[in-house]
């Protein structure tokens, strides 16, 4: 049998910013995170990034851990058990959360998810 981290498999987001496609975040296999800026959205709005930590470039941010801002975005207390129990997702899965509950978020940020191969 299989363990959870053993059948994860790369999970992708376009990340707009006042309905504006800025970047894709991406999980991969290993669970490291990178964030890029669409290259189009870099040469439109160079000084319009999501972020103060990440300005705009077309060098892709990358961490062993969810970057600090888009885990903000999660719901906290009621609203994460809420999330948790409705999609029966881990409140330790930063990107499932992310995902399943940012496409509608207060301010000019949110998430998309990118269609993937499902689970077999």
């Amino acid at each position: 049998m299989y363990s959870d981290q053993s059948m994860r498999r790369m999970r992708q987001a376009i990340v707009k910013y006042n309905n504006i496609k800025a970047g894709l975040l991406t999980e991969d296999d290993n669970g490291e995170y990178f964030f890029v800026y669409d290259e189009g959205y870099a040469h439109a709005y160079p000084k319009l990034f999501i972020t103060f930590q990440m300005p705009v470039t077309t060098t892709p941010y990358t961490s062993k851990r969810l970057f600090p801002f888009f885990d903000g975005l999660i719901p906290e207390g009621w609203l994460l058990n809420i999330a948790v129990e409705t999609w029966r997702i881990n409140r330790n899965d930063r990107m499932g959360l992310l995902l399943a509950c940012c496409q509608s978020t207060i301010g000019a940020v949110s998430i998309h998810p990118v269609n993937t191969i499902a689970h077999v």
